[in-house]
């Protein structure tokens, strides 16, 4: 008995040297913040690693069989988020101009990305470099062979069902795929993410992480690429840095885990008005109290990356091999105690503050419909569950920041993490709560704290009459301090029916360099933004129906690495408007025709100018230089001129 008891420590030794010699290998060749997440969760030290609050994500893509006719495009994705522990599927159909995938790497922004070798089509592979070049940061592009890792659909069903994957769901994983296009491009690519993980020996985040489904586009207010960048909502166009972005000036969260929300929230802006009107009744009431943001920010800065810990709790939940290892046993046995005594005292923080917030009638039952009192409070409340933790690492481990580790503590805290994860559901959904709290105090800071107007949106259904936007002193947000701190010139906006009557739903804008067109196209479009997150405007007053897609045509610079000339980019652009460009769209076109000869130019700006007020009829602000199209459309009903 003693000899097979050896034999199989040996055994389990040997194991866990293999893998942390293949971790060790693969961090030196790629997926470095990917492997760091996953090495915190098993053997360093929190205090030894710098970590942002940036999720590090990895990506499976899988091009599906589209249309020839139409041109359409269809990709299956998923990807992957090692230190949480959660998992995202989904497809998306694209067109020529590659503007829902440019999209969809914009707002996961992956380190890596993987494909199929002989998968992808020349276009498609051209459109990833191009991505990978230009947009939020570097990612590594690693081709796999076909037919190994990206299995058919049915064979990736086999093979989760047969290995257990995705417990953290439950058994009916595959719900996450009711509301997705196409679930078999969308599962292929998830074999594919899959079995890459599984190379890498990352089993135990295939086996107890959660799987989501993602939507790029559906029931928000969609944002291609190519927008994301003109309107620098994420980068600059000068470094490329966070600074002076929209991301940096809403960006007031406290908790990594909030600032992460805040990312994910501004990728998919709303385009439901009772969901718009719910998250500002929570921004009014919190700016109404200027003692709720005081405490509130108090509260949160005591937190820890609740989201992560929760990922390394998960991971070390009935993994105890590692704890044999001489010498590395105890420190990694440590380093569970300090993460659950963590996780525990956080939860209860948290806890108080949303309980605190919701008896003092702070926050819209509505938008946390999801949080109801009984199930925080209740005789069978999530509180007394969590006073009993709380009430075992007070007993057992009652110095967890820094434990002196004893023979039966690692018998003592797995029992404590099986029963504590039998609720991980109702634990996430404390956690988002306390995220979106962060989230509100945020916007409620920008919107009491900005040095100019700043105003509650109203946001109107779309009318039979068309769609209308009003804006009265609005103001760019963040390019205060450009001319010594003073406020930006502020413009008023009428487009469309108003309460002093009709205006045109077209803006004609002229005038000299540097005078401020771009500067207003700009801050017209981020106060839409603003307004659909659920944010107070940088104006006096503001009311318009709900957009549905913003396009922007603004610069004019070429694609060296791509090989994409100012003309190509300004036409592949200007097409994508031209298809897809609806009467609830809002659209912006600076100086088109400037890639081009004069003459040239002109005809285009007249073609799409025309096309869009008489045959789109959306809100349109056209900036130009061409004086002849000034005149030409100078009479015309649905069109204001302004200088």
């Amino acid at each position: 008995m003693t000899r097979r008891c050896r034999g199989e420590d040996e055994s389990a030794k040997l194991d866990i040297q293999i893998k942390l010699d293949k971790v060790k290998k693969v961090v030196s060749i790629r997926d470095e913040g990917l492997i760091v997440d996953y090495l915190m969760t098993t053997i360093c030290d929190l205090s030894s690693i710098k970590v942002g609050p940036d999720a590090v994500h990895l990506l499976a893509i899988k091009e599906g069989c589209g249309d020839l006719e139409s041109g359409s495009n269809i990709y299956g994705f998923a990807f992957v988020d090692c230190a949480t522990m959660k998992f995202f599927v989904g497809s998306i159909t694209d067109d020529a101009s590659f503007a829902a995938l440019g999209a969809l790497l914009m707002q996961v922004s992956p380190k890596e990305i993987i494909y199929e070798i002989p998968g992808l089509s020349r276009e498609t592979q051209k459109a990833l470099k191009k991505y990978s070049v230009i947009g939020t940061g570097p990612m590594e592009m690693t081709p796999v062979l076909p037919c190994t890792d990206f299995s058919d659909a049915s064979v990736v069903r086999n093979q989760i069902k047969s290995k257990g994957y995705f417990k953290g769901t439950g058994d009916s994983w595959d719900h996450v795929l009711d509301g997705v296009g196409h679930p078999d491009d969308a599962l292929t690519a998830l074999g594919g993410l899959i079995n890459h993980l599984s190379r890498l020996m990352l089993n135990d985040t295939l086996c107890k992480g959660d799987i989501f489904p993602y939507q790029v586009y559906t029931g928000s207010l969609r944002m291609d690429r190519q927008t994301l960048i003109n309107l620098e909502i994420f980068s600059n166009s000068a470094d490329g840095g966070s600074s002076g972005t929209l991301y940096k000036y809403l960006n007031q969260c406290i908790t990594y885990s909030g600032k992460r929300l805040l990312r994910n929230w501004i990728c998919h802006p709303l385009r439901d008005i009772e969901g718009i009107n719910d998250r500002l009744d929570v921004v009014e009431d919190i700016m109404k109290h200027s003692e709720i943001v005081v405490h509130v920010g108090q509260q949160l800065r005591k937190l820890p990356d609740l989201e992560r810990l929760l990922g390394r709790i998960k991971g070390s939940a009935d993994s105890s091999a590692s704890l044999i290892l001489p010498l590395i046993g105890k420190k990694i046995l440590k380093q569970r105690v300090k993460a659950f005594g963590s996780l525990v005292k956080g939860l209860r923080i948290g806890m108080d503050l949303l309980m605190l917030l919701q008896q003092d009638g702070h926050l819209n039952f509505q938008f946390f419909k999801f949080l109801n009192m009984r199930m925080l409070s209740g005789t069978d409340g999530l509180d007394k569950y969590l006073t009993q933790f709380e009430a075992a690492i007070d007993s057992d481990f009652p110095n967890y920041q820094d434990h002196d580790i004893t023979d039966s503590d690692a018998e003592t805290l797995a029992i404590l993490i099986e029963m504590f994860m039998e609720k991980s559901s109702f634990w996430c959904q404390i956690m988002h709560g306390i995220c979106c709290v962060d989230v509100f105090r945020s916007f409620a800071v920008i919107g009491s704290t900005s040095c100019g107007s700043m105003c509650r949106p109203v946001l109107l259904p779309s009318k039979e009459d068309g769609p209308t936007l009003a804006m009265k002193g609005l103001w760019h947000p963040y390019a205060v301090g450009i001319n010594g701190g003073e406020l930006p010139v502020p413009n008023n906006i009428n487009l469309g029916q108003s309460m002093d009557g009709y205006h045109p739903r077209t803006l004609l804008l002229t005038g000299p360099n540097m005078g401020g067109k771009s500067t207003l196209l700009r801050a017209t479009c981020l106060a839409v933004v603003l307004a659909q997150l659920g944010a107070y405007v940088p104006c006096e007053m503001c009311v318009f129906s709900v957009v549905d897609i913003i396009f922007t045509r603004l610069g004019a610079s070429d694609r060296i690495m791509t090989g994409e000339s100012t003309f190509f980019v300004e036409c592949a652009e200007t097409a994508s408007v031209l298809q897809h460009a609806t009467q609830d769209s809002l659209v912006l076109l600076d100086e088109l025709g400037r890639g081009t000869s004069t003459f040239d130019g002109y005809a285009i700006a007249y073609a799409v100018f025309r096309h869009l007020v008489e045959k789109v009829n959306c809100r349109l602000l056209f900036a130009t230089h061409y004086h002849p199209l000034t005149k030409e459309f100078a009479s015309h009903p649905q069109v204001t001129l302004q200088h």
